[in-house]
């Protein structure tokens, strides 16, 4: 789901947010970063999306207390998106081509135990444009031991649908973040951040929307909170990382996620990092299952006919389900502030692996393999 919102995307992305320990400090190195994305997902009627993404990244301390950091991103884009229903098969099999590019500057002036952070993004494809700005705000306590943060986001999309009659909407995205890190003791770290975000706008998907099957409210309030637990074992020279998200928005949309990570440093500079994460969610109030209106027949809603300026939707992002994320990664350290790294992840989401209700009939099994190396050097 595309969003030009900085802190929404630090909400939704494990890691993107930073990592739980307390000090506000000035970085003393300057750091150069390339990661290489390979990602590709599929149902049984076969392959769907494939996203080949390279990136670039650069964080440097331009004085005793100001840093400057520069992220760009290509994406490339092609395949088919998913089915919708599984009894759907032409209307959801359109082809899919798309190139995608991302960039973002960040600024921060630290003030002793206290960091301001300015943000500014932008990016573009051939049918959707995104702006957007953010303030982050960091102060720790005079022992370094807790950290508070507070930030503030808005983004500007415009969407330019390539396929179909040819309009143009906006969608715009204002959201905060709350958070606090304690160190607890020598070998413990915690975090608490809340998210709140509302979106106004085009919501819908433009694609579904030729066919029927999308009509989306043009407001959407979010809220999130995330937990995360660090604990070192100085014995077994390795960390247990552990988070849990929950996701609440008015679309009646309710989400767990629980991450679990263990990196264990290893001889010759190694490290190994095997992880799983779970996510379950309920149903948008909106989503339909795969039972079509008497007249019409697929893919068009029950009731259609009497009211096809409702709200409904087939996007099976939106549908209840659950899906489970094991993963692996392997970390080098080298002289010199040389470093490379390897990730693989392989996802699954079914309907019947929610928890704490059914998930939604009707829908083929969903998979994704999503593999990552990088090289980075400090100075």
């Amino acid at each position: 789901m595309k969003t030009g919102s900085i802190l929404a995307a630090a909400m939704a992305l494990p890691g993107m947010l930073p990592s739980a320990h307390a000090q506000v400090t000035v970085p003393n190195a300057t750091l150069i970063q390339f990661k290489y994305l390979y990602y590709r997902d599929y149902q049984d009627s076969g392959n769907r999306i494939t996203v080949k993404s390279p990136a670039l990244y650069l964080l440097a301390p331009i004085s005793e207390s100001w840093v400057f950091e520069i992220g760009a991103v290509y994406d490339n884009i092609t395949g088919a998106s998913p089915y919708y229903h599984t009894v759907l098969s032409g209307a959801s099999g359109e082809g899919v081509e798309d190139k995608r590019t991302a960039g973002d500057i960040t600024v921060t002036k630290y003030f002793g135990r206290t960091a301001i952070s300015a943000r500014a993004a932008y990016s573009t494809e051939d049918d959707y444009k995104s702006v957007a700005g953010g303030l982050t705000l960091r102060h720790a306590t005079p022992d370094q031991n807790t950290t508070f943060t507070l930030g503030g986001g808005y983004s500007s999309d415009k969407i330019s649908p390539a396929d179909g009659p040819a309009f143009t909407r906006t969608k715009t995205t204002v959201d905060g973040l709350v958070g606090i890190t304690q160190v607890l003791s020598k070998s413990d770290t915690a975090q608490v951040n809340l998210y709140y975000a509302q979106q106004r706008g085009y919501l819908t998907d433009p694609y579904k929307a030729l066919f029927g099957v999308d009509q989306r409210p043009d407001k959407r309030d979010q809220m999130a909170a995330l937990i995360r637990w660090n604990h070192y074992f100085e014995g077994l020279k390795a960390s247990l990382r552990t988070s849990y998200r929950f996701y609440h928005d008015d679309w009646e949309i309710n989400a767990h996620t629980g991450t679990i990570e263990w990196a264990q440093e290893l001889p010759y500079g190694f490290t190994l990092t095997p992880s799983v994460r779970y996510t379950s969610q309920s149903a948008a109030f909106f989503y339909y299952d795969p039972v079509y209106d008497a007249a019409l027949g697929p893919p068009f809603p029950p009731g259609y006919l009497n009211n096809p300026n409702g709200f409904y939707t087939s996007d099976q992002r939106l549908s209840a389900f659950g899906g489970i994320t094991p993963g692996i990664k392997v970390a080098k350290s080298f002289v010199g502030g040389w470093s490379v790294d390897a990730k693989a992840e392989y996802y699954e989401q079914r309907a019947d692996w929610r928890v704490g209700g059914d998930g939604s009939p009707g829908l083929q099994d969903f998979k994704a393999q999503l593999y990552q190396v990088g090289v980075s050097k400090k100075f």
